[in-house]
């Protein structure tokens, strides 16, 4: 059926309209206002505010634990990274190439922990860590290994340590599945090819598999820093609350304390603007450093 302009350009209204107004809602919306609320002197529990132009941003830069914060944020991003994306590659390479006859039940296995809530595998992973009566303490002393035994989350020095493993553990599911489906598009041919020109499993791994599923592993990394630098303060306050001694605070956390907890929610507002400007920086330079050229044999 031959449509004239005005019915293609009601169609494209049709369909873009009704995104763009959602878009604007719940994500432009609060973007523009938490810039705004940055400048502004106020509790967050009343309409009273107080403009005080930079002085936030003034006070954001002498802030001893905004240093910390970013600093945690981004040992999570980079521990979340190399963790996972080992994890999912070995896993998603042994349910693709080696014929594996629990296949099935494994992708379910280990996607398992993607279904359940944040909130959930927070409460789950503190009592594993629990001094008294957790997994781990309780396994060492079996070990006879009662010298390792700590409050993990109780101990500066090990807490923000012990929140990498629930949030790999939470993670790996999704990047297997996601590479799963990239190494399931490649043609058996390459592979025969390389065996056949002498290449062993592991240099067909790094000459095959690794650059033609570059794209996926590309998207993951991105997916996982920017999901680390804007959502980790979940789990860290599930589990940690950001202590001991703010030895775990990330900047979203930190965030949720000063502006619902202490009610500075002009400066809680700024640290939004911050992490913004972060994870841009951040994405911008990754794209760059993990741009490469499209694989073709």
């Amino acid at each position: 059926m031959v449509q004239s302009k005005k019915q293609k350009y009601l169609f494209l209204a049709f369909c873009l309209v009704p995104t763009f107004i959602l878009f604007s809602i719940f994500t432009l919306y609060p973007l523009f206002s938490g810039l705004y609320y940055s400048f502004f002197d106020m509790s967050g529990s009343s309409q009273a505010r107080e403009f005080v132009g930079l002085d936030n941003y003034i006070r954001l830069f002498k802030d001893e634990i905004i240093p910390a914060t970013i600093w945690h944020d981004y040992f999570l991003v980079i521990t979340k990274v190399i963790g996972i994306m080992i994890m999912a590659m070995f896993i998603a390479v042994a349910l693709t190439q080696l014929k594996i006859k629990e296949a099935p039940f494994y992708r379910i296995i280990f996607f398992f922990p993607n279904i359940m809530s944040v909130v959930v595998i927070g409460i789950l992973w503190a009592f594993i860590y629990n001094p008294d009566l957790g997994l781990i303490n309780s396994g060492l002393e079996f070990l006879g290994l009662e010298e390792w035994q700590r409050a993990w989350l109780g101990n500066e020095d090990w807490a923000l340590t012990s929140l990498v493993l629930p949030s790999i553990w939470a993670g790996i599911g999704l990047f297997m599945l996601l590479l799963m489906g990239g190494i399931a598009n490649i043609s058996k041919s390459y592979y025969e090819a390389a065996h056949i020109d002498g290449a062993n499993e592991w240099q067909q791994f790094w000459k095959v598999t690794l650059p033609l599923v570059w794209p996926q592993i590309k998207i993951s990394i991105l997916y996982i820093v920017i999901t680390t630098l804007n959502g980790s303060f979940i789990i860290v306050q599930v589990m940690t609350g950001g202590g001991p001694n703010n030895a775990t605070h990330v900047m979203g956390s930190y965030l949720y304390q000063q502006a619902f907890q202490q009610y500075n929610f002009g400066y809680g507002a700024t640290i939004g603007v911050m992490i913004l400007v972060i994870s841009l920086i951040t994405v911008l330079i990754l794209q760059l450093l993990l741009k490469r050229d499209k694989v073709e044999y």
